[in-house]
C-alpha cells in the first residue's frame, strides 16, 4: 500500500509555525476521491519516519532502552540524553514534538474534510475517518509516553490559534481510548486483512483493540486492557508457527502475527533502514553499525531448558576475574606473538589461553541458549553471511580482528579494537537485497506476541498469575525454550505475581528487541532508570569492560522536556518539572 506514489504529502514542518494544509489546499485535495486518498496515504506515510532514514539523527528507541547501546561514535552527538547533559532546547525534543504533531495534523485534516468529497461512498468516508482516528491516537500515544500530558487538538487551527495549555496525562490517555473506540465501532473497519490483500497495511479493528489495550495499561485499568487484548485474537491474529528467526523476513511479513506494520518497498525513502543502521561493515551496502546489543541483556538470555545463564558454569571463576583478565576466553585460536603481547599488556590472563580450543570453549557458552539470542545477535565465533564485497561471503566474529578479506574473513564493524555484540535481526543476509540502505521487509509496530505478553501482564496484575503463565508459554513455546512451571524443572518455576512480573518483563525484552517498543515499556513499568542506568552500564566489550558508561541525569529525565521554543511561543504550556 505504501508505494512511493503515496508520498504526495508535504514533508514535516513546524507544528505551531505552520498549518499543514492551507484552507485552499484542503478545499482542492478533498474535491475528488483520488486526491482525498492521496491525503490519507500521507497520514500513513508519517509512520515511515522512524524506520526508513539512514540519517543517524533519527533516534532508535531501543537504544534508549536497556537492550541496546548506540555506538561510541554517535552517542555523544545524538544520544547525550543518556549522559545527563541535555537541555530543553535540544534538537531531539523539537524534532519529535514536530514529527508527532505533524501526524496529528495530517489525521485531523482527513477527519475534518473527508465528508466533503463528492465522489466517495459514505462507507469509505467512514472507514478513512476511522483509520485516521487510529493514526491520530497513535501519534498522541507517543507524545503522551514521552511528555506525559500535552496540548490536545482534534481539529487544525490557524497558526496563531495554537495556544492551548497541556492536558493531564490521564486526559490524553482517555482521548486515545476514545479515538480507538470510534475506530473499533466503525462497521467499515475489518477485523484484519488477509496476506496479499491490496489494502493490507491499513488500520484494522485488531490493531485498534491492541492500541486501546496499551492505553489502558498505562492507566492501570488492567481488566479493560485484558478484554481488549483478548479481542485481538478474536479478530483472527495468532502467533506465526515457524521459527522466530524466520519471522522477520519478506516471506512472512504479512503473516497472521503482524497486527499493524509499516509497509516498506526496496527504494530510497520507502524501505526499511534497519539493515543499514543495525548492519555491520560486511552487510550489503556497508552497514552503518550504529547500534549494538547490551552485554547485560545478552547475558540475561536463559539456557534453552530455562536455567539462568551463568558464565561460571562454562568458565569457573569467570565472574571473580576482572573484565580485562577474562578477555582471554574470547580470543581467537592461533594468536600471533604480537597479538599475545598486546593482550598481555591489556591485562588478559594468558595462562588461561588455549591456542587450539579457545574458540570452541567460548562457543559452548552460546550453543544451548534461548534460540532468540542467535536470531537477534551475532555472538563471538558465530558466522554472518554478508554481501558488501559484491558476492555472498561467510564471515566470523573473531578477536583480535585481522581483516574482513580473505584469508581471514573476520566480521568487520565500526571500531574493531573492541569485541561487541552486533545485531543480526532485520539485517540483510548475503545479497538478498542490493539497494544500499533500504530493503522491503515491513516493520511491525504491533505483533501478536506482544499482545499475548501484554495480556499475560494484564492478567497477572489482577492477581491471576497462574493464568498468565498460559499466555507467556505460548510465546516461549514458539521460541523453543522450556515452558514455565514444567513439572520437575525448578528453573522455570513461578509461584507469585512478583515472580511472574519479572518473567513477563524479561520475556518482552527477549521477544521484542530491535523493534523499538521497549523504551516505552520500561518507562511504563517505572524501571527505565534502574535498567538503563545500572551501575557501570553502557556500551561494553563482551567481557564487560566499558567503552563508555551512562550517567543518570535525575528524575526529570523520566519525562521529556517540552521544547524551549514551544514554551516561549505559547505561554500556556508549562514545562515539565526539573527542566526549567
Amino acid at each position: 500500500m505504501m508505494a512511493a506514489g503515496c508520498l504526495l504529502m508535504v514533508s514535516c514542518n513546524d507544528f505551531l509555525d505552520r498549518y499543514p494544509y492551507s484552507e485552499n489546499s484542503s478545499e482542492t485535495m478533498f474535491t475528488s476521491a483520488t486526491l482525498a486518498e492521496s491525503v490519507v496515504s500521507g497520514v500513513y506515510s508519517n509512520l515511515l519516519y522512524d524506520y526508513n532514514s539512514t540519517d543517524r539523527t533519527v533516534l532508535n528507541w531501543d537504544s534508549f532502552s536497556s537492550v541496546m547501546d548506540p555506538q561510541e561514535g554517535i552517542v555523544n552527538l545524538d544520544y547525550n540524553y543518556l549522559f545527563g547533559t541535555v537541555q530543553p532546547n535540544n534538537g531531539m525534543f523539537t524534532t519529535y514534538w514536530k514529527r508527532f504533531y505533524e501526524g496529528v495534523n495530517r489525521a485531523n485534516d482527513v477527519i475534518e474534510h473527508i465528508n466533503e468529497v463528492p465522489d466517495m461512498s459514505d462507507e469509505l468516508k467512514s472507514q478513512r475517518t476511522a483509520e485516521c482516528k487510529f493514526l491520530r491516537a497513535y501519534h498522541y500515544f507517543r507524545l503522551n509516553v514521552f511528555w506525559r500530558g500535552v496540548p490536545y487538538y482534534e481539529r487544525n487551527l490557524a497558526p496563531d490559534e495554537y495556544t492551548k495549555g497541556r492536558e493531564t496525562e490521564e486526559t490524553i490517555w482517555n482521548y486515545i481510548i476514545k479515538d480507538c473506540t470510534d475506530c473499533i465501532d466503525c462497521p467499515a473497519i475489518p477485523d484484519k486483512y488477509a496476506a496479499g490483500n491490496s489494502d493490507y497495511g491499513r488500520v484494522t479493528r485488531g490493531a485498534a483493540y491492541a492500541l486501546r489495550g496499551k492505553a489502558y495499561m498505562w492507566l492501570k485499568q488492567y481488566d479493560l486492557a485484558e478484554a481488549d487484548f483478548r479481542k485481538v485474537g478474536e479478530c483472527g491474529y495468532e502467533l506465526y508457527d515457524g521459527s522466530y528467526a524466520s519471522l522477520f523476513t519478506e516471506t512472512n511479513e504479512q503473516c497472521a502475527e503482524m497486527v499493524f506494520s509499516v509497509q516498506m518497498v526496496e527504494e530510497s525513502g520507502q524501505g526499511n533502514a534497519f539493515s543499514n543502521n543495525y548492519g555491520n561493515y560486511c552487510t550489503t551496502g556497508y552497514g552503518k553499525y550504529q547500534h549494538y546489543l547490551n552485554v547485560s541483556f545478552i547475558d540475561s538470555f536463559e539456557e534453552a531448558d530455562g536455567t539462568p545463564f551463568s558464565w561460571d558454569n562454562y568458565l569457573p571463576g569467570y565472574s571473580s576475574m576482572s573484565p580485562e583478565a577474562r578477555s582471554v576466553f574470547f580470543l581467537r585460536n592461533g594468536m600471533t606473538d604480537a597479538e599475545i603481547n598486546t593482550m598481555t599488556t591489556y591485562g588478559a590472563d594468558m595462562s588461561q589461553y588455549d591456542a587450539t580450543g579457545n574458540e570452541a570453549r567460548i562457543q559452548a557458552a552460546y550453543a544451548n541458549r534461548d534460540p532468540r539470542l542467535a536470531a537477534i545477535a551475532i555472538t563471538p565465533y558465530s558466522t554472518y553471511e554478508g554481501g558488501a564485497s559484491g558476492t555472498a561471503v561467510l564471515y566470523t566474529s573473531r578477536y583480535p580482528y585481522r581483516d574482513w578479506q580473505a584469508p581471514s574473513l573476520d566480521l568487520r564493524y565500526g571500531n574493531n579494537q573492541y569485541l561487541l555484540y552486533p545485531i543480526r535481526k532485520f539485517v540483510t543476509v548475503g545479497r538478498e537485497y542490493t539497494n544500499i540502505g533500504f530493503n522491503p521487509v515491513d516493520v511491525p509496530i504491533i505483533r501478536y506476541a506482544d499482545v499475548l505478553l501484554s495480556l499475560a501482564e494484564a492478567i497477572n496484575e489482577q492477581g491471576r498469575w497462574q493464568e498468565a503463565v498460559t499466555y507467556v508459554n505460548k510465546v516461549r513455546g514458539r521460541a523453543g525454550v522450556a515452558l514455565l512451571n514444567t513439572p520437575g524443572n525448578d528453573a522455570v518455576s513461578v509461584s507469585s505475581v512478583e515472580d511472574m512480573r519479572v518473567r513477563i518483563r524479561n520475556e518482552k525484552k527477549w521477544e521484542l528487541a530491535c523493534e523499538e517498543q521497549l523504551y516505552c515499556e520500561e518507562l511504563r513499568w517505572g524501571t527505565w532508570d534502574e535498567d538503563k542506568f545500572a551501575t557501570g552500564n553502557g556500551l561494553q566489550n563482551v567481557w564487560g569492560s566499558p567503552v563508555y558508561t551512562y550517567i543518570w541525569g535525575g528524575d526529570a529525565y523520566l519525562k521529556w522536556a517540552i521544547p524551549q521554543s514551544e514554551v516561549e511561543k505559547n505561554t500556556n504550556i508549562k514545562q515539565n518539572e526539573g527542566w526549567n
